[in-house]
């Protein structure tokens, strides 16, 4: 089972995700990308991250526009960490999803990164640096990435 369960929405949010999913593997990460609805289907997110963290998972990442409930719902369903990608999916934007997104009731936090594809890639890079906390290999993959950037 993978470490980190990326999930979206819609099958319209997969450009995004595949950022994030292409990061993951840059770092080293094992990941899972899903399409699960919050909204058209919480009993099969409910069964989901239930059998995820059951299996293994570690982390969570979900992208989600306009309402921008799946990271809310994720995070209301697990006490693993989970990072909310808002998505410029609707006439906003993305500040509806940014918004929607950050706004959790205390005890329910979900980190948050930019909107859109630079929000996509951070999200993988913001796991890289949770996971390299326990992951000493992935700790050293996030640190030389690092240390490329500081060069160019």
């Amino acid at each position: 089972m993978p470490l980190v369960s990326v999930l979206m929405g819609s099958e319209s949010d997969r450009s995004y995700m595949q950022e994030t999913m292409d990061t993951l593997e840059q770092m080293g990460i094992e990941g899972e990308l899903k399409v699960i609805s919050a909204h058209r289907q919480p009993n099969k997110l409910r069964e989901y991250i239930s059998q995820a963290t059951a299996n293994g998972v570690e982390l969570f990442i979900a992208g989600a526009g306009a309402a921008a409930h799946l990271p809310g719902v994720i995070a209301s369903l697990t006490t693993k960490p989970v990072i909310g990608i808002p998505l410029p999916t609707s006439d906003l934007k993305g500040q509806d999803s940014l918004y929607a997104i950050v706004q959790m009731p205390a005890g329910v936090p979900v980190a948050t990164v930019a909107i859109g594809k630079a929000g996509a890639r951070n999200a993988a890079y913001l796991a890289a640096q949770i996971l390299g906390i326990k992951y000493p290999e992935i700790a050293e993959k996030y640190n030389e990435y690092r240390r490329q950037l500081a060069e160019r």
